[in-house]
């Protein structure tokens, strides 16, 4: 699997049928490495390890009904009272993120009304703050750590 810009993670990595399959600490089970699967384990570790994110607090492939639709959140992020914090789209690093990214991950906002959406392919990564009060939006230089998206939030 290709490089990414994030810290160096070794991941476990077994084949099953005949098929490469990465650990999901998360869901506690392997699932098809697949080149955005790469990405979503580098980042949540990246998450958990260097920006201090509790891991009881991340969740993947979160199910939410969007227009009647069943949709599923690559992962969101929780606060204490689990309130949904961020959503995070990922992409394959070959992929580049545009505005149909974000638009994606906008409609799943929808119903989750978080303040965060990060977005990343492993080589670039987007954290944009959605300050509702003021009716703005803002793209922050860095990912945040858990705490400073806590203490924005309240």
């Amino acid at each position: 699997m290709q490089s990414l810009n994030l810290p160096p993670y070794a991941p476990r990595i077994t084949v099953r049928k005949g098929k490469n399959c990465i650990f999901d600490p998360l869901r506690r089970k392997e699932v098809a490495l697949t080149p955005e699967e790469w990405v979503r384990q580098h980042f949540v570790n990246f998450l958990i390890t260097a920006r201090s994110y509790p891991p009881e607090r991340i969740a993947n492939e979160v199910s939410i009904m969007v227009n009647a639709t069943s949709k599923r959140c690559d992962t969101v992020v929780y606060d204490d009272y689990l309130k949904p914090l961020v959503i995070i789209e990922y992409k394959a690093p070959d992929v580049r993120i545009s505005n149909e990214t974000f638009n994606q991950i906008s409609r799943y906002n929808a119903k989750l009304h978080v303040p965060y959406l990060m977005v990343s392919n492993g080589l670039s990564h987007y954290c944009c703050f959605l300050d509702y009060r003021q009716m703005e939006y803002r793209f922050l230089e860095e990912i945040p750590n858990y705490l400073e998206l806590l203490i924005t939030n309240y």
